[in-house]
């Protein structure tokens, strides 16, 4: 069983991974979403390289997209599955577009988290915006 911290850094990790390139500003943006975020303030990013590679392994082996979605429902408490889901966004507009595995993915997360599409739509947009440049 994972930790609430352990379970967003999975869902990052999940999004990045999902079409089987992790760029450079994706992993930037899951670096950053670990040091300044105030639900990691009491994390030991000592950590983080560990969990991504514990979530990567577990990805390699059958069913582990699935099993790695449950334990994430499992350790998030309700009130933070809105932060993940809103996480899981902005690493996928990091690189400044987004794929179809990566949407697709993001689909995965509102049905197993139960996030309203309404909201989604919201913290989707908001994740745009942040990551707009010229």
């Amino acid at each position: 069983m994972i930790d609430h911290h352990a379970a967003l850094i999975y869902t990052m990790v999940l999004v990045s991974a999902s079409d089987a390139d992790m760029t450079d500003a994706e992993l930037s943006t899951i670096s950053e979403t670990v040091r300044y975020l105030p639900v990691f303030r009491d994390f030991d990013t000592e950590n983080l390289t560990r969990i991504a590679g514990d979530c990567t392994r577990l990805l390699g082996e059958a069913d582990g997209l699935d099993t790695a979605l449950e334990e994430i429902k499992e350790a998030l408490p309700k009130n933070l599955r809105e932060t993940a889901y809103a996480v899981a966004c902005d690493v996928a507009a990091a690189d400044g577009y987004t794929t179809q595995e990566e949407l697709r993915l993001l689909e995965l997360l509102r049905e197993v988290l139960k996030i309203d599409r309404l909201n989604a739509a919201a913290i989707e947009r908001g994740a745009r915006a942040r990551h707009m440049t010229l």
